[in-house]
């Protein structure tokens, strides 16, 4: 069974999420404050976490920025506020996904299920590094290099920038991105990859690369493509 770590200070939500959790066979564990959640998540191995983000003491956004130190766990974010900056600020800072109450329990637990999918299927890749050119990339160890210099992007940007590197020179649209690395039919716009890579370029283009690039391809989508080839 899967161990599954749950923190919201609404107790009613932490009742409806368990029973939900526990009929899908997850060892369900509760918090209701940052505090409590950050010191119940050094007790175990956790398989993914549910993340409120308006809990005291921190808040969900530092909880998640906590865990992104040590863990790549999967990490899906619960709040009440739909505004797209928090949104995407919480995918930034290294959650999976990302729901807005109200909500169904049964979308959690769906979205729960294809969060693990998805990392069961990386898991089974043969190739977890690969180099091209003065880049380097670990999706074991969610890391990049550049020219040997550590580059810090977030979970989701490497898991961009990896998928782009596999197939080079191949154009992906954003909703195929969006299906790949969120790993189903997203629920809102395209916007989230035009972000992410937006930031992610900013990110490598502080380290020179003039034997590789990622490029926009109008009205399609993204390419990664060498230059000297």
């Amino acid at each position: 069974m899967k161990n599954l770590l749950i923190a919201d200070d609404n107790e009613q939500i932490l009742d409806v999420l368990k029973e939900y959790a526990r009929n899908e066979n997850y060892n369900v564990y509760t918090a209701k404050s940052g505090k409590e959640a950050l010191r119940e998540f050094d007790r175990r191995n956790y398989h993914a976490v549910l993340l409120d983000v308006m809990m005291p003491e921190p808040d969900g956004f530092e909880v998640c920025r906590r865990i992104r130190r040590t863990s790549m766990v999967p990490i899906i974010m619960i709040t009440a506020q739909g505004e797209d900056f928090e949104r995407i600020m919480g995918l930034d800072i290294g959650a999976d996904d990302y729901v807005v109450k109200p909500f169904s329990p049964s979308e959690i637990m769906a979205r729960l299920r294809a969060v693990l999918r998805r990392l069961d299927l990386s898991g089974t890749k043969q190739m977890q590094y690969l180099t091209k050119g003065s880049l380097d990339i670990s999706l074991e160890k969610f890391q990049v290099f550049i020219c040997g210099q550590e580059v810090r992007l977030t979970k989701k940007e490497i898991e961009i920038l990896y998928l782009l590197v596999s197939k080079t020179g191949n154009v992906f649209s954003r909703s195929h991105i969006l299906d790949s690395v969120w790993g189903y039919d997203y629920y809102g716009d395209d916007r989230t990859v035009d972000t992410h890579i937006k930031r992610m370029r900013a990110k490598l283009d502080k380290y020179s690369h003039p034997d590789w690039n990622i490029v926009t391809v109008r009205g399609v989508g993204y390419k990664f493509e060498m230059c000297h080839e």
